[in-house]
């Protein structure tokens, strides 16, 4: 403490108020409003976002630029978090549910915005020491529906989608990505940021390798080892250094395959995608019995049992995959 006034002496502080407080730690804590919520929040998760890229952090900002702006709406004002109350978390979540019913809108939109919020706040009142009330808490909406993508018949990819000609419409990498997707089972965001070194086509195997590179994965599991089989390889061998169109940029790529897929009568249902490709791999491999750690760790999910010895070997994974190849259309 005396140190501190000696401070404020040399610095002819003495006199000034606001400098006194500040030195002498009477001053008090800066208040945070709606509209810097998410710039204070993304400085107590700047270790978590460091390895985001460009596409992953502008994805991760825009759901919660979405329910500040909401919020915001809603209250009619911009608010500092100190101020807000239970009552204004219990209005917004009116305001959900009225739309909910009103405007048809899905329940799951109402609870992103209302648990973006409750994340913000909460973490902002535990490092910064606020001593805020949980207002957000327990206000999710009850009725979610949790919609899964329907797979493809394995004949309706084969005769429909990897028929002669069926994707020329398509520009090519768009093309090669739905080849890869449709063959190994990979996610479309793992194909197109598929990097050169990860491409190894040039060995006994030929092989991907699905790594954080400039990203995070979906998951820990996520990261593995494919071998390149039928449509896949010959797609790769097309792009042996990745998708530079859309690389960091698989929203582009599924809006655009999506639509070519609309338009062309290659979407049996609304609940079929480019994703559904993935859905269908799945099928395949259970249908030819593969065991549960080699569908586990092609899939890049957790696998149930502990881990133990090491990952299947690129060998392994080959022979399973070569069960379930589709033939190749003649054109690439």
């Amino acid at each position: 403490m005396v140190r501190r006034i000696e401070l404020l002496e040399r610095r002819g502080w003495v006199d000034e108020p606001k400098a006194a407080d500040a030195v002498l730690g009477n001053a008090a804590p800066t208040r945070i409003a709606l509209s810097t919520l998410l710039k204070e929040y993304e400085v107590e998760r700047r270790t978590h976002l460091a390895k985001f890229s460009p596409d992953q952090l502008r994805r991760w900002r825009n759901g919660k630029k979405r329910a500040i702006a909401n919020f915001k709406a809603v209250l009619g004002r911009n608010a500092y978090l100190e101020d807000l109350t239970r009552t204004d978390a219990l209005d917004f979540r009116e305001w959900w549910q009225d739309r909910v019913i009103g405007e048809g809108v899905q329940v799951a939109t109402a609870n992103k915005d209302i648990g973006n919020l409750n994340r913000m706040i909460r973490t902002l009142n535990r490092a910064r020491r606020l001593g805020l009330e949980p207002i957000f808490a327990e206000l999710r909406i009850e009725g979610e529906k949790y919609g899964s993508r329907a797979p493809y018949t394995v004949e309706f990819i084969q005769t429909k989608i990897l028929a002669d000609g069926a994707l020329d419409g398509l520009n090519p990498e768009a093309r090669r990505v739905i080849y890869v997707c449709a063959e190994i089972g990979l996610r479309p965001v793992e194909v197109v940021n598929l990097t050169k070194g990860a491409i190894r086509l040039d060995c006994d195997v030929p092989h991907v390798v699905v790594q954080a590179e400039g990203r995070v994965l979906k998951t820990d599991h996520s990261e593995r080892h494919i071998p390149l089989v039928g449509v896949a390889l010959e797609a790769m061998k097309m792009q042996p250094e990745g998708f530079p169109t859309y690389f960091d940029g698989s929203p582009a790529l599924s809006a655009t395959v999506n639509k070519f897929l609309s338009a062309h009568d290659l979407r049996p249902t609304d609940r079929h995608s480019l994703y559904s490709l993935r859905h269908t791999f799945e099928d395949r491999l259970t249908a030819v019995e593969a065991p549960e750690k080699i569908l586990c760790y092609a899939m890049g999910h957790k696998y149930s049992r502990p881990k133990y010895g090491s990952p299947p070997s690129l060998e392994q994974l080959k022979g399973w995959l070569d069960k379930i190849a589709f033939r190749a259309p003649t054109s690439i």
